[in-house]
């Protein structure tokens, strides 16, 4: 079975095509800075012959575009693997956020609802997702379309870390509550130190446009930095994160309409925010180097979260055995993954430099003498969806 795996992030897509139950990957794509004008990144492979294609500085400046140009590749490129599109038997989408729906559903009317009545809550992506869904429909009316929802993996999280400090009749009326999200990626790392142990305190710290940390205890999660929304937490690469909400009032106080809040708060802040550079911390890093105080200024908000939240759930935890970096961020910058463990010292945090500068791929970083293993683990969000979407019966 050909199952289509499509994961829409705030500024990304990624795809992957997979021949089930084998969990071979036949062909993959990806387009990065999804809305930039001519800086998008787009690439593609047949994994089956190793050929594909991979430009910079592309004019995508929506998440249609991306998607049209990866079908066009997988299907009447140079390097396609389908000779149509009706070969595609079943799509699993990493989905946000439904009303009332949890864990693996399929895509329904009602589950669509759902979408799109809890879209205040995750504006950006479930749009995005929303968008996605449609545009795959009209070139796939046959196949199956699965929502691996976000929340799941932290519905463990205990009470007293869900609940916030409104009126309970809130978070029996209308769900108020911590919900979390990364469910695939913090899963995945679970996932990965379940195999070696079943008794373990980690924490997951998941670093790319999206962040967030993730305490985990025994393969469960026991706490996340994202709250009820996708804004909040650690700051992203455009949104700001937690704030404190008597700022908004205020704002409208000042004469900043609803829209121009929203847009400081979903699209204009975070990293892009703090710097004035860009919302790539690669960008970023580049002009901190070159003297750009506020480009210095976003990094050191940016660790300094990190490590604010690593510390409250190390006392959650009560021990911490693995801190795991992933995602595009946490892969990929020796940089930020220094600095953030520089930090972690008095916890017994120790980092093999030359092990950390040479790192690529799923390694382990700490030094001999470190009371935590530091290690990289390489996110697969989409072979997790791939499976519950075959699965799903």
């Amino acid at each position: 079975m050909n199952v289509l795996v499509c994961n829409v992030g705030s500024t990304s897509l990624k795809f992957k095509l997979y021949d089930m139950p084998d969990c071979v990957v036949t062909a993959q794509g990806a387009v990065e800075r999804v809305g930039s004008d001519h800086d998008a990144v787009f690439s593609y492979k047949n994994n089956g012959t190793g050929r594909g294609t991979a430009a910079d500085k592309q004019d995508i400046p929506d998440y249609q575009t991306g998607i049209e140009r990866f079908l066009y590749e997988l299907t009447a490129g140079e390097n396609a693997v389908l000779d149509r599109v009706e070969e595609i038997e079943r799509v699993g989408f990493k989905a946000t956020l439904s009303k009332g729906y949890f864990g693996v559903h399929e895509i329904d009317s009602a589950v669509l609802e759902g979408m799109r009545e809890w879209l205040p809550m995750a504006p950006l992506h479930n749009a995005a997702y929303l968008k996605a869904i449609d545009v795959m429909r009209g070139v796939l009316p046959e196949a199956r379309f699965v929502g691996a929802f976000e929340t799941a993996f932290h519905r463990t999280i205990p009470m007293e870390r869900k609940i916030f400090g409104v009126p309970y009749e809130w978070y029996e009326k209308y769900g108020v509550q911590r919900l979390g999200y990364h469910s695939a990626s913090h899963g995945y790392i679970a996932d990965v130190l379940n195999r070696e142990k079943t008794e373990y305190a980690a924490i997951s710290c998941h670093l790319g446009g999206s962040c967030s940390v993730c305490a985990i205890e025994n393969g469960h999660s026991a706490d996340i930095s994202f709250g009820m929304s996708l804004e909040s937490g650690l700051i992203h690469a455009n949104r700001t994160g937690d704030i404190d909400c008597g700022m908004i009032p205020f704002l409208c106080s000042q004469g900043l309409s609803e829209e121009e809040i929203l847009q400081g708060l979903q699209k204009k802040g975070g990293l892009l925010g703090i710097s004035g550079v860009s919302n790539d911390l690669r960008y970023i890093i580049e002009a901190a180097d070159a003297g750009n105080a506020r480009a210095q200024l976003a990094i050191d908000v940016f660790v300094t979260g990190i490590v604010h939240y690593i510390g409250a759930f190390y006392l959650d935890l009560g021990r911490l055995d693995d801190l795991v970096f992933t995602a595009g961020i946490g892969e990929h910058s020796a940089r930020i993954r220094r600095l953030v463990c520089e930090k972690l010292a008095p916890l017994g945090v120790h980092l093999d430099d030359a092990k950390n500068e040479a790192c690529h791929g799923e390694a382990v970083i700490s030094a001999a003498d470190s009371k935590v293993c530091v290690r990289v683990i390489p996110t697969n969000e989409e072979l997790g969806i791939a499976r519950r979407t075959y699965e799903l019966a």
